[in-house]
């Protein structure tokens, strides 16, 4: 469905992504793993139109996605769930929902989805007319997932979900995450909860320093010397 080829894209002469080259299987979560500074944010900022590669090419569904806007990416399938969560604090839960399917003109649909997403987020639905900036951490990712989703994507690419969220509140999330799979949403995920991304994902890369250095699915990420030492020293692949 996604298919990353050798792209490499950086910030003036800091090359932050060294021809790396993955996939994103349909109906499947894709984990893309590594410490912070490897280049994992760039990446999904190239996905979303946001930066330019300068080498390589990304696509999606056949077609290349390099040298489209955010709009028409967003037009094509894919929506972008961003690091720390960028709700619009000044705007309304309600008005922040109607932001996420700006490309629409189905007034319908989009006030179906819109009920949709408060079913699926009962908290949402309770804060409704709240600005977005009073909700609290997990409220606010609620309501990025919810947004993303309003504009119908195939493809949902969510970066650092658990970021900065409490033990509870991440499991919460990460069940959300799972709901969605078995819903059939096909989702590209960056994480560095591995103990909560072996219960969703079913394939991971490994991101070190602009480079993929690992590719394997969960039961091949756990026998990983390399990772067991990084990510999973003191628990089980099962934690």
């Amino acid at each position: 469905m996604l298919e990353i080829e050798e792209i490499a894209c950086g910030y003036g002469k800091i090359e932050a992504l060294r021809k790396v080259s993955l996939k994103a299987n349909q109906n499947a979560v894709t984990c893309l793993l590594g410490p912070n500074g490897a280049g994992k944010t760039t990446l999904m900022m190239s996905l979303a139109g946001i930066l330019k590669p300068t080498h390589g090419s990304i696509k999606f569904e056949g077609q290349n996605l390099i040298g489209l806007t955010p709009s028409q990416i967003v037009q094509r399938g894919l929506a972008l769930v961003p690091e720390n969560r960028l709700v619009f604090p000044a705007l309304t839960v309600r008005e922040n929902l109607m932001a996420g399917a700006y490309l629409r003109k189905d007034k319908p649909g989009i006030a179906n989805d819109i009920e949709q997403q408060l079913h699926r987020f009962p908290r949402l639905h309770e804060r409704i007319g709240q600005l977005a900036g009073t909700l609290s951490g997990g409220e606010q990712q609620m309501l990025a997932v919810g947004r993303a989703l309003m504009s119908r994507p195939r493809l949902l690419m969510m970066d650092e979900p658990s970021v900065g969220l409490a033990p509870k509140v991440v499991a919460e999330i990460f069940g959300i995450i799972q709901k969605l799979h078995h819903e059939g949403t096909t989702i590209f995920l960056v994480e560095q909860n591995v103990h909560m991304a072996m219960k969703v994902a079913q394939h991971f890369y490994l991101l070190q320093q602009g480079r993929v250095t690992f590719s394997g699915t969960p039961d091949q990420l756990a026998g990983d010397d390399l990772v067991k030492r990084a990510y999973l020293a003191g628990h089980s692949a099962a934690a």
